[in-house]
C-alpha cells in the first residue's frame, strides 16, 4: 500500500511492515522516512544490517545470500537495497519476486532509489513488495502542502510561528525542503520552545554566520574553492549529517548532467523547465562552462562510490571525502588522488 511521507510516522509507530519501497527526488522526506525505518528496525531487534547497491556489475545472488544468511549476533536481518536507476532490470525483477515470496518475520527489506515512473510502479516486483509492505514516494512539495510540512516541522520543536512566518521560511528556501529543515533546526536552537515573531525569523534568515547545504552548493557551482572549504569545515563543526551533503551533491550532478545534455544538443536552456530560479542560473552556467562531459562522468563514478561507502559507514572522515567531491565539481583534477578512506 502507498503511504504519503507526512503519514509515514503514524503508520510505522503502529507496526513495522515486512518491506518498504522508498523512492523519489526529494532528499529531506526520503532521508526522514529511511531514518525512521532504521530506528524502528533497531528497536524491533533488527540490529544486523546489510547494505547492497545494484549498480553496474551487481550480482543479484548477493541479495539471495543476504536473505538466507544467519548471524552469530542476530537472527533478524535488515537488508537495504539501493536501485540507483530506480529499475532492477529483468534479472533483478525476478529475484525480487522470489525474495518477496520467501520473506519471513526475521527479514526486513528496504528498497530505495530515485524518482520512478508509473511503468516501474506497475512492475510485478514492485506490486508484490508493495502488497506485502508499503511504498513511499517522496516528491517536492509546493504551496499549501509545503506550508503544512513546514508547520509540522515547527510543531516537532514546539515552536509557534505565524502564517506569515511560515511563508517567509518557504520563500527563503525557494521550496527546498532540505534547506527549510535546516532553517527550522536553526530557529529551534536560537529560540527553543518559544513563539517566534516574524522579525526574529527575518533576522535568523539573513544571519550568514551559520551555513546551510544549499549555500554550500551555490558556492561550489560558482567555483569558489577557498570559501567552499570553509563552509564544509563549518558544516562539519555544526554536526550536519554527511549523507545530507552527499544527497545534495548527487542532486546537483543530476541537474548539471541534464543541462549539459541540452547544451551538447545545442538546445537553448529553458531554466524554468529545469526548475532553476533566476538567482541561481548564473551558478549553473559557470559550472557548465567549467565542466566537460568526461569530467561529469568521472564525478558520477566518484559520487556513486562515495555514496555506497557512506551508507556502509566505512569512511573514517566523511568531510574529507566531501571536500574531494566538491573540488571535482569545481574542476580540480583528482583522478590520481584516492578519494575513499577506510
Amino acid at each position: 500500500m502507498q503511504i504519503y511521507p507526512n503519514q509515514f510516522q503514524q503508520d510505522i509507530n503502529k507496526q513495522l511492515r515486512p518491506c518498504y519501497l522508498v523512492f523519489g527526488d526529494e532528499p529531506q522526506q526520503k532521508f526522514d522516512v529511511i531514518e525512521q525505518i532504521r530506528t524502528h528496525a533497531k528497536t524491533q531487534g533488527f540490529v544486523e544490517r546489510t547494505v547492497l547497491v545494484a549498480e553496474t556489475g551487481f550480482s543479484w545472488n548477493q541479495l539471495i545470500e543476504a536473505t538466507q544468511s544467519m548471524s552469530l549476533f542476530s537472527s533478524q536481518q535488515f537488508i537495504e537495497l539501493e536501485l540507483p536507476t530506480g529499475k532492477p532490470g529483468a534479472e533483478g525483477s525476478k529475484i525480487l519476486q522470489e525474495v518477496a515470496a520467501a520473506l519471513n518475520p526475521d527479514i526486513l527489506l528496504l528498497v530505495h532509489g530515485p524518482k520512478i515512473g508509473k511503468d516501474v510502479q506497475k512492475g510485478k516486483w514492485f506490486k508484490v513488495l508493495d502488497e506485502l509492505g508499503a511504498s513511499v514516494l517522496c516528491y517536492p512539495l509546493e504551496g499549501k502542502q509545503l506550508s503544512s510540512w513546514i508547520s509540522q516541522q515547527l510543531q516537532t520543536h514546539a515552536l509557534s510561528v505565524s502564517p506569515i512566518g511560515v511563508k517567509m521560511i518557504a520563500d527563503f528556501c525557494e521550496g527546498n525542503m532540505l534547506a527549510a529543515k535546516q532553517e527550522i533546526d536553526k530557529l529551534a536552537l536560537l529560540y527553543p520552545a518559544k513563539t517566534i515573531s516574524d522579525e526574529q525569523i527575518e533576522h535568523a534568515m539573513v544571519d550568514q554566520s551559520r551555513y546551510n547545504v544549499f549555500q554550500l552548493v551555490d558556492v561550489m557551482l560558482s567555483g569558489e574553492n577557498t570559501r567552499c572549504i570553509k563552509m564544509l569545515y563549518r558544516l562539519e563543526s555544526e554536526g550536519l549529517e554527511p549523507n545530507i551533503v552527499i544527497w545534495a551533491l548527487i542532486r546537483e550532478w543530476e541537474q548539471l548532467w541534464k543541462l549539459k545534455q541540452a547544451q551538447q544538443a545545442r538546445q537553448p536552456i529553458q531554466w524554468q523547465k529545469f526548475g532553476i530560479w533566476r538567482n541561481r542560473q548564473g551558478y549553473y552556467q559557470q559550472a557548465l562552462n567549467r565542466l566537460t562531459v568526461p569530467q561529469l562522468e568521472h564525478i558520477q563514478q566518484a559520487l556513486t562510490k562515495a555514496d555506497h561507502a557512506f551508507k556502509q559507514n566505512v569512511i573514517a572522515r566523511p568531510y574529507v571525502e566531501l571536500c574531494h567531491l566538491c573540488m571535482m565539481f569545481m574542476g580540480v583534477d583528482l583522478r590520481n588522488v584516492p578519494l575513499l578512506e577506510s
